[in-house]
C-alpha cells in the first residue's frame, strides 16, 4: 500500500503544465486510449456528462487554431495529442431537456418515476440551490464539470510518465465559431470549455519546482 501512495505522489509531484514537448516522442495508441478512458469514466453532477472531447490531431486544423490560442504557441505544435473540451449549452442542460431525459430513461435506465423525480429535483437545484438561471449560467456549470476528468486524465497521464498541460488560454467566441465552420461542433449545442495538450517533456528541459501553499494553509478542520 506504501508503494502505491508514492508512486501515485511521485507522479503527482512530476506533473506540471509543460510549456513544449518533444515532437519526436509520441504518445502509444493503446496509452491514449487509456488516458481518454479515465475521462470517460469520470463522475459528473447528476451523471449527466455535460462534455464532449475533441482530438485534435490534423496539423492543418491545429495550424488554423493556432493564433486564436495565445496560451498554447508551443504546445499545439509539439503535443503528441491536443484536446479540446466542450461542454454543453444551456438549451441541452435545463431540467427537462431531451438530452438530460434521454440520459436518465436510456443511459441510466431509470423508471419512469424516478426520472419525474430526479428532474424535479434537478430544476430546483438550477433554479433555487445553485441559481443557474440563465444561458452563460448554465454553460459556465457544464464547463466546470469538464475540470473533473480534465484532473484525472493529466494525474493518471502522469502516473503513465506522460506529460500534459491544461490550457483555458484562447479566444473562446472565436475558437467555436472556427470548429462550427469546419464542420466539427453546432454552436447550439456545444461550445469550448479548455484544451488539454499531451506529450513527452523535451529531453534537457529543466525539472519543475513544485511550488505549493502548505496543507495548513489549504485544510481546516473542525
Amino acid at each position: 500500500m506504501n508503494n502505491i501512495k508514492e508512486t501515485i505522489l511521485a507522479a503527482f509531484n512530476s506533473r506540471h503544465a509543460c510549456k513544449e514537448f518533444d515532437v519526436n516522442k509520441k504518445i502509444s495508441a493503446e496509452d491514449f486510449n487509456f488516458i481518454l478512458e479515465t475521462g470517460r469514466l469520470s463522475p459528473s453532477s447528476f451523471g449527466f456528462e455535460p462534455w464532449k472531447f475533441l482530438v485534435i490531431q490534423n496539423h492543418s486544423l491545429r495550424e488554423k487554431i493556432l493564433p486564436l490560442a495565445w496560451g498554447a504557441q508551443r504546445q499545439l505544435p509539439s503535443a503528441s495529442h491536443f484536446l479540446i473540451l466542450l461542454a454543453r449549452k444551456a438549451t441541452h442542460m435545463h431540467a427537462g431537456s431531451k438530452y438530460t431525459q434521454d440520459i436518465m430513461r436510456d443511459l441510466q435506465k431509470l423508471p419512469p418515476e424516478i426520472v419525474t423525480l430526479k428532474s424535479d429535483f434537478f430544476k430546483k437545484f438550477q433554479e433555487q440551490d445553485f441559481d443557474l438561471t440563465d444561458e452563460r449560467k448554465l454553460f459556465d456549470w457544464s464547463s466546470k464539470q469538464l475540470y473533473i476528468p480534465m484532473a484525472n486524465m493529466m494525474s493518471c497521464a502522469a502516473m503513465l510518465g506522460i506529460d500534459s498541460c491544461p490550457i483555458e488560454g484562447f479566444a473562446q467566441k472565436e475558437l467555436t465559431e472556427l470548429l462550427a465552420t469546419e464542420g466539427i461542433l453546432s454552436p447550439t449545442e456545444f461550445g469550448v470549455a479548455a484544451m488539454l495538450a499531451f506529450g513527452y517533456r523535451l529531453e534537457n528541459s529543466p525539472a519543475p519546482v513544485k511550488t505549493r501553499q502548505p496543507i495548513t494553509k489549504v485544510v481546516e478542520w473542525f
